[in-house]
């Protein structure tokens, strides 16, 4: 039996196989209007063809808590009965072939508003420009010299944002979703609030690890309080801003040892996998990538803590993701770009490893 193809059992929820599809945005949502954040026909297509390919669990793009909680003005959200409706027809096809659906929540900050991807290289979309809109965050302390100043948030509006995480999570449930994801990596807001390099408050919500990891302790508990006890949380985050494995980077930000020790923290508050990235905090950071760069955080984490993992970041091969799992090192892969170039990533590497794997019933011959 292939290790990858094993079956995950997380509370009472049993996630199929170790292959999962990590959340990539698609930049496919209408900006506005009464379709504003809805899923279309390109978001189905999108999520249930990896469904049909055998993938054990299928993750959203972030997905918004509210529309200035969008990365871009054509992502998808989660704050009204429309998008509710929409997912569902999503969520109904993934269970009824064989995959389990989750949704990552998600808020910005201060990297909300900008430009789909291949536009303009994603450029920051200025306040009453276009589809532009105000962006937020811990500290008045724009992304780069071409993005939009945040502007502060309160305390008060703070608990604002607590409180769309649970009436998004809310959301989830009601559209069928039995994963939730909350996003605290790659520099938007909860990262922003947990790494110094961006949080410069004075009040309790800043300074101190304890102030700076307050405002992702209380989304988590927060969700945690709406969703099942029966089904599992997740939080992506990343383990480190790559500022102080750089000998000649002097900026401080989030570290590894910060990630175990806040790893332990979600353990304690309910949540019962951390989907480990790197990165997207700090501009100009210095990163090696390559195949597994990412794994070894992943790793330290499952060992220190005992909470179990995903890896992420340039897995492409059926043999490298098995050998994470054969090794211990996460108990499942989470597959980004891979997918999008062969939606049937799961079935073709259950067929390299000598698996078995569940196939929608018109392709039996195939």
């Amino acid at each position: 039996m292939s290790a990858l193809f094993e079956p995950l059992t997380l509370r009472s929820l049993t996630i199929p196989n170790r292959i999962w599809m990590a959340p990539m945005c698609m930049y496919s949502a209408a900006p506005d209007g009464p379709e504003q954040g809805v899923p279309n026909d390109w978001h189905f297509q999108h999520l249930a063809s990896r469904a049909v390919g055998g993938t054990g669990l299928i993750l959203t793009e972030a997905t918004a808590v509210s529309p200035e909680g969008r990365i871009s003005p054509y992502d998808l959200g989660l704050w009204n009965d429309r998008q509710t409706a929409a997912f569902r027809r999503i969520t109904d096809f993934l269970k009824a072939h064989g995959s389990v659906p989750g949704i990552q929540i998600a808020h910005a900050g201060r990297k909300a508003s900008t430009e789909r991807t291949w536009v303009d290289r994603g450029a920051a979309i200025a306040p009453g420009e276009g589809h532009g809109w105000q962006p937020v965050g811990p500290s008045p302390l724009a992304f780069d010299e071409a993005s939009t100043e945040p502007a502060e948030l309160s305390a008060e509006e703070i608990q604002e944002i607590v409180g769309q995480f649970a009436a998004t999570a809310r959301r989830a449930l009601e559209a069928g979703f039995e994963v939730a994801e909350i996003h605290g990596a790659h520099g938007y807001l909860i990262n922003e609030f947990l790494s110094p390099y961006t949080n410069r408050r004075t009040d309790e919500y800043g300074g101190s690890y304890e102030n700076r990891t307050r405002f992702a302790l209380e989304v988590v508990d927060a969700v945690r309080a709406v969703w099942p006890e029966e089904l599992p949380v997740f939080f992506r985050i990343s383990a480190t801003d790559w500022l102080s494995e750089n000998a000649d980077d002097e900026r401080e930000g989030w570290t590894a040892d910060d990630t175990v020790r806040f790893a332990a923290d979600l353990k304690a508050h309910g949540v019962d996998l951390l989907d480990t990235s790197t990165g997207g905090n700090a501009p100009g950071a210095k990163i090696v990538a390559g195949p597994d760069y990412q794994v070894p955080f992943a790793e330290r984490v499952k060992k220190e803590t005992g909470l179990p993992v995903g890896a992420v970041g340039l897995i492409t091969e059926a043999q490298q993701a098995e050998k994470i799992i054969v090794d211990g090192r996460a108990d499942a892969a989470l597959i980004g770009r891979e997918l999008l170039r062969d939606p049937y990533f799961a079935r073709n590497a259950a067929r390299e490893l000598g698996a078995d794997i569940h196939v929608p019933n018109p392709y039996h011959l195939s």
